[in-house]
């Protein structure tokens, strides 16, 4: 059976992988924690004016905070996945998010740079841990036609909250010392909010939500030990290959570094007035990312295996067009950009309600918490460095303009043609994954 597809016959577990207990519950602490996590990951760059003034650094020091904590997630997400296959994932995401808590509130009594860029380092690579964990958890929580709904509530609720939060997090700039508070507080939030997944969070087990393995008891469910080998194999499935190669040619993720930069430089734009384009860009986001969610089930009866394909290769094509005439092109008045960023939000928010869902169909149950770490530890933060000191680098010669003609437009094309191969392998790669349960449904059922 094509696990891209809906089944063509009912799976006697078909009832129950639809109706994970707890799941709902589950989505929300994930998604709150989430929240509290990506908040504190990105409370620096809020705070750093009055921080810098306070300690007295300047945007070099926010580049090597940076820096850090990207190189540091790319070994902390494989590790906290690892640990969760030892300890249980309950207990590593309380550890995620209160080890990450605790050193937010060590990071507010910093007297230098050196004692904040420890803190700040060692924070990130914690609050990492709970990213390829949830999505692994979303996986093992909802079956393959309703993960794009779930990923679309759980990406929508993290951005329309961080529109919400970050406000909030600016208001304390205005108190003495309020870097230090805002520090503080919201590390003592991240360490409530690990208490609270001891509270509610009720792990589904690895596999719960696959049709044939839904109806089996959790210790009769058949796994593969995860090895190093298993690990590296991965990078045998063609899908998951193309998936990360994607990744990498993810031009999207410049214009959050330095589109507001191009407005002020290349348009004249005041910077007060260009960080206003961040509203639009977040609620385009969070419009398609929801709707996506509840959108792509539609499509996936309609075009078995290949329509979320489709939608993720037109994400690519409609971002490059609309960059292109978004960045290309002079315009005299802000609302030009804030319609053009609100499109670009838009597009990019397509992405996470299908290419979460395309990995956790090629990749059995128990390597998809290593599969997100590789993916979005490793292979994201590599294309963030890249795309980062690259275009820096570029946009001294042939200015920001030039530098997204390249990057947002012509490698975003690029990637759409890329993700063609997917037409071919992403109904083959979830067949074998659909024949590899079934045999471990046979199995079980033997013993």
């Amino acid at each position: 059976m094509d696990a891209g597809s809906p089944a063509t016959s009912v799976q006697p577990g078909a009832a129950q992988a639809a109706n994970i207990p707890h799941r709902w519950r589950n989505l929300a602490v994930l998604s709150g924690v989430s929240v509290v996590d990506n908040t504190e990951a990105g409370l620096i760059n809020t705070v750093f004016p009055t921080l810098a003034a306070a300690l007295r650094l300047n945007s070099g020091h926010l580049g090597l905070i940076a820096a850090l904590g990207k190189i540091a997630s790319v070994p902390a997400g494989p590790f906290w996945v690892w640990l969760a296959g030892r300890i249980g994932r309950r207990a590593t995401l309380t550890a995620t998010t209160v080890t990450g808590g605790l050193f937010g509130i060590a990071a507010g009594f910093s007297q230098n740079f050196v004692q904040l860029l420890i803190c700040c380092t060692l924070m990130s690579a914690a609050v990492i841990g709970s990213s390829p964990i949830t999505m692994a958890v979303i996986a093992d929580s909802f079956p393959d036609e309703q993960r794009a709904r779930a990923n679309g509530i759980f990406f929508g609720t993290l951005q329309v909250a961080g529109l919400v939060l970050g406000p909030v997090m600016a208001a304390f700039v205005g108190l003495e010392d309020g870097w230090r508070w805002a520090l503080w507080t919201l590390g003592g939030v991240c360490i409530a909010a690990g208490l609270l997944v001891v509270a509610l969070y009720k792990d589904p087990d690895i596999g719960a939500a696959e049709e044939q393995l839904a109806d089996l008891a959790a210790e009769e469910r058949p796994k593969a030990r995860v090895t190093v080998a298993s690990v590296i194999g991965l990078f045998r499935i063609p899908t998951y290959t193309v998936m990360m190669l994607s990744r990498l040619l993810s031009g999207h993720l410049l214009i959050i570094i330095f589109g507001v930069q191009f407005l002020v430089t290349e348009r004249g734009i005041s910077n007060s007035t260009a960080i206003l384009v961040a509203l639009p860009f977040g609620i385009g986001y969070s419009v398609a990312t929801l709707g996506a969610g509840f959108l792509l089930p539609r499509i996936d009866r309609l075009m078995p295996s290949r329509g979320r394909v489709l939608v993720l290769q037109l994400a690519q094509i409609l971002f490059a067009v609309i960059a292109f005439f978004g960045t290309q092109f002079r315009y005299e008045s802000i609302g030009v950009y804030a319609v053009f960023w609100a499109l670009l939000g838009a597009c990019q928010g397509l992405n996470p309600p299908v290419n979460r869902p395309i990995v956790a169909a090629v990749v059995l149950p128990e390597l998809r918490g290593q599969a997100y770490a590789i993916w979005l530890t490793v292979f994201e933060t590599i294309a963030w460095a890249l795309f980062a000191l690259l275009a820096g680098s570029f946009a001294a010669t042939i200015g920001i303009q030039g530098v997204f003609l390249w990057v947002l437009v012509i490698l975003m094309i690029v990637n759409g043609l890329l993700l063609s191969i997917l037409y071919v392998t992403y109904p083959r790669d979830t067949g074998r994954v659909g024949e590899t349960l079934d045999l471990r449904r046979q199995q079980a059922l033997s013993n």
